[in-house]
C-alpha cells in the first residue's frame, strides 16, 4: 500500500470509479462522510475534481492505492472567507473497511498534515460524528485537540448525533 498527494492530472478513470465505489459503499454500511443516501458516481467525481483542480496551496487529495485500487481517500480544503484563508478543513477521510485497523488512516492523515505544512496553513480543522470514536482516538494521536461539541446536531433519519470538532495547530 502507498498513499501518495493527488497532482494537477487528477486520478485516472479507474481510480476514480474505485473512489465512487468506496464512498457509496462506506454510507450505505453508515459512515457518517456527509451523505445519507450513498453518492453517485459522477458526484464522486465532480467533487472530486473541484479538489484536485483548485489552485495550488488550496487542497490537498490523499489516495491510498493497494494492489492497483484505491483503498482510502482524505482531502482539505482552505476556508473560502478570507478571514479564515490561514486555516483549512479537513473534510473527508474515508477508508475501505478491510484497510481498516492497517494504518490507511493514518498514512493519509500524515500525508495530508504535511501537504498543509507546506502549503503554510496554520490551522487544521476536521469536525466527526461522536459515534466514531476510532476516528477521534487517531485524531487525538495526531495531535488534534477538541474545541467543541454540538449536541444532537447530525441528522441522519430519526436518529442524532453529536458532532465533534477538532483543530490541529501548525503555527
Amino acid at each position: 500500500m502507498h498513499v501518495h498527494l493527488v497532482g494537477p492530472h487528477g486520478l485516472t478513470d479507474p481510480e476514480l470509479t474505485d473512489a465512487a465505489t468506496l464512498l457509496a459503499d462506506l454510507v450505505s454500511q453508515g459512515a457518517a462522510l456527509g451523505w445519507v443516501d450513498p453518492p453517485a458516481p459522477a458526484e464522486v467525481t465532480a467533487l472530486l475534481r473541484d479538489v484536485w483542480t483548485a489552485p495550488p496551496g488550496d487542497t490537498a487529495l490523499a489516495v491510498a492505492i493497494d494492489d492497483g485500487h484505491v483503498t482510502g481517500l482524505a482531502y482539505w480544503r482552505r476556508y473560502d472567507r478570507p478571514t479564515h484563508r490561514p486555516h483549512a478543513d479537513v473534510e473527508k477521510v474515508a477508508v475501505k473497511p478491510s484497510a481498516q485497523g492497517h494504518g490507511v488512516g493514518r498514512h493519509l492523515m500524515t500525508t495530508l498534515i504535511a501537504a498543509a505544512r507546506t502549503a503554510g496553513v496554520e490551522v487544521l480543522t476536521l469536525d466527526l460524528r461522536a459515534d466514531n470514536t476510532r476516528a477521534a482516538t487517531l485524531y487525538e494521536s495526531l495531535g488534534f485537540r477538541r474545541y467543541g461539541l454540538l449536541p444532537r446536531f447530525v441528522a441522519v433519519g430519526g436518529l442524532r448525533y453529536d458532532k465533534l470538532f477538532y483543530a490541529l495547530d501548525l503555527r
